[in-house]
């Protein structure tokens, strides 16, 4: 079957809106669940927070429609919630970081660790060194953050990418996009 130049560009279209946006679905799985267990909510509603190109391109983690969402129950503000990747040795690992109304981090989360070694970042007792942290901390793994031998890659890792969300959400406060 031959198909015309339009039809074959509304397929793709319509392909790239079924399967291109949004979390994937086990990722979304592990999302929802902990935030409902952070929260302790059983229902709720999620909003991707959106930011301009221009200020993205100033971002150190760089916000998109699928990474970062305002979470509300009835209407209500409950926090917000970013999930990203970072990099271990040889692939990435997805992770999650909620944080309540006033933007200080309540929850971080390991969701999927690709690799045979350094999965003990995934520890609650090693994410809980993140809780209570805010846009105005800066996390360093030589000074203020624990170690963990045979993880050095990931923790260093994680480190990073959590301090450079601080830093994001320092920023989007001073621009008063989140309050």
């Amino acid at each position: 079957m031959r198909y015309g130049k339009h039809t074959s560009a509304i397929l793709l279209i319509a392909t790239f809106f079924l399967f291109g946006f949004g979390l994937p679905k086990n990722l979304e799985k592990r999302v929802q669940k902990e935030i409902e267990k952070t929260f302790e909510i059983a229902e709720f509603s999620w909003q991707s927070v959106t930011v301009s190109n221009t200020l993205n391109n100033q971002l150190p983690a760089k916000i998109t429609a699928d990474n970062f969402y305002s979470i509300s129950n009835n209407k209500e503000l409950l926090g917000y919630a970013f999930v990203d990747q970072a990099p271990s040795k040889t692939a990435k690992f997805d992770y999650l970081v909620v944080f309540d109304t006033n933007l200080v981090v309540i929850n971080s989360k390991i969701l999927i660790y690709r690799e045979e070694y350094g999965g003990e970042i995934g520890s609650k007792r090693w994410l809980k060194q993140f809780l209570g942290k805010t846009g105005g901390d800066r996390l360093d793994p030589r000074t203020n953050v624990d170690g963990i031998s045979g993880a050095t890659i990931s923790v260093r890792s994680m480190t990073k990418a959590m301090d450079n969300l601080l830093q994001t959400i320092e920023i989007l406060q001073k621009k008063e996009i989140l309050k």
